[in-house]
């Protein structure tokens, strides 16, 4: 008896040490997934974080820009033009119209040019005729149609001396802030030494400052100011495909995935549906692009470079990722909603509408705004409708041409300037991933109101 004792015994022991080992051994292979998941974490966390941090070391010092703060005089001497015309008794709109464009035509022949370089000489003292060059690569050429349109609003300036601030040239912002090398020979230089001395002598004095650059958000591309190009069109634009977007995917995707989840009946065409729209979502962005570009231009005979376009692109883009999310959103409600509610005599269609969807509208909401923020930052599909086109105005319907923020992004990028357009397009980037976190924001905004409130 003692003996089979000791053996029930040795065999107790070995039995817990056995379980001992193998839940220590469940223990280590869990501390070693918890840890490989957080180091997953926080390597992913940090990536991001490197990231953001470039661009925003590349990309916040562009928001800050070269400016003069000169004393300019307009001269009656150079502007020699008529008083504007004011519109007389009895004079028909087009009549009026008519003489206010020649008076606009004759302001525009002005020499706005020789204004600026007034108010530099009056900082810089006199200087050669040989110069004048030197001189003009101080400020970028867009401000001379600048101060034009200023006379045309306010044409009493004429004889007044009113200190305004013009933007300096791309060349000498990239110079004062230390964008190239100072220490390169005058050959390999964007500006001649003389409009090197003359730029620093100029920071030194105060006369030119680093200001907060609005022409960034206020103005649309240029091409031959640099210095003064700006996201005024292309934001317009996403802004407006962005409209046609919500206005047609978002309710078109809803009852779409409504209809599949809760009242398609399930049989083999609904399934190839729901295959279809599940490939779809898979579907590269180009792919639409080359659709949109033969459907919507080459067929429908829409207008190029349109955010009507760009919209109805992304459109169906976005369709497959709503209807997903949506139906995925339907289906985490329980059927005890559906059978509650059938149980007290409500209509299928009052089932859905005033129990289930009200219950699965956070997660609807979620998943489209993500959709549209996904659409918001495409670019593919956009270049194939032609919206890489130069645009110079701010498009004031969806049917004008325009580019998108993403676009601008992409042109930017290419631009042979690129010790000045670098941190511009980071710049760009900055106001695009701001204008992404919003939706973001705004979407877990409305999933935890919506959650409150059902």
């Amino acid at each position: 008896m003692t003996t089979d004792t000791l053996t029930i015994e040795e065999r107790s022991r070995q039995r817990l040490a056995t379980i001992e080992a193998s839940l220590a051994g469940r223990h280590a292979r869990e501390r070693r997934f918890r840890r490989m998941g957080l180091g997953a974490v926080v390597t992913g966390m940090g990536l991001v974080l490197i990231l953001f941090i470039s661009i925003l070391m590349r990309g916040v010092p562009a928001f800050w820009q070269a400016t003069f703060y000169l004393d300019v005089h307009f001269d009656p001497e150079v502007i020699q033009v008529d008083e504007k015309p004011v519109r007389e008794s009895g004079e028909s709109a087009s009549a009026f119209r008519e003489r206010e464009l020649a008076w606009m035509s004759r302001v525009g022949l002005v020499n706005w040019q020789q204004i600026i370089d007034e108010a530099l000489k009056a900082e810089l003292g006199e200087i050669e005729a040989r110069q004048t060059r030197d001189l003009r690569a101080l400020i970028t050429s867009g401000e001379r149609h600048a101060l034009r349109d200023r006379f045309i609003e306010d044409p009493s300036l004429l004889g007044e001396t009113v200190r305004l601030k013009m933007l300096a040239s791309a060349n000498v912002d990239v110079w004062l802030k230390g964008n190239i090398d100072r220490s390169l020979p005058d050959r390999q230089q964007q500006l001649s030494a003389q409009t090197r001395e003359w730029a620093d002598e100029l920071y030194a004095r105060g006369v030119i400052t680093n200001a907060f650059s609005t022409a960034l958000f206020l103005n649309t591309d240029s091409r031959s100011s640099l210095a003064s190009a700006g996201l005024a069109g292309a934001f317009m634009g996403s802004l407006f495909m962005m409209l046609v977007v919500i206005v047609l995917s978002v309710p078109i995707g809803v009852a779409s995935a409504i209809y599949l989840e809760e009242f398609a009946p399930k049989n083999r065409i609904t399934d190839l549906i729901e295959i279809n729209i599940n490939n779809l979502a898979a579907v590269p962005s180009i792919v639409f692009g080359l659709l949109g570009a033969a459907i919507f231009i080459g067929y429908l005979g829409l207008p190029l470079s349109a955010p009507l376009v760009g919209g109805l692109v992304l459109t169906l883009m976005t369709l497959p990722t709503i209807i997903i999310a949506t139906r995925a959103s339907l289906r985490s409600i329980p059927g005890s909603i559906r059978q509650a509610a059938l149980g007290i005599g409500a209509s299928r269609v009052q089932t859905v509408f005033h129990h289930v969807l009200p219950l699965a509208l956070p997660g609807i909401l979620t998943g489209s705004i993500l959709g549209v923020a996904q659409a918001l930052g495409e670019t593919a599909p956009l270049l194939l409708i032609g919206m890489n086109a130069f645009v110079a105005n701010v498009p004031g319907t969806p049917l004008e041409q325009s580019t998108a923020l993403p676009v601008q992004i992409y042109l930017w990028q290419g631009n042979e300037l690129r010790n000045f357009f670098e941190a511009r397009t980071s710049a760009a980037i900055i106001v695009l991933l701001g204008l992404m976190l919003s939706l973001n924001a705004l979407a877990i905004w409305l999933r935890k109101r919506f959650e409150t409130r059902w």
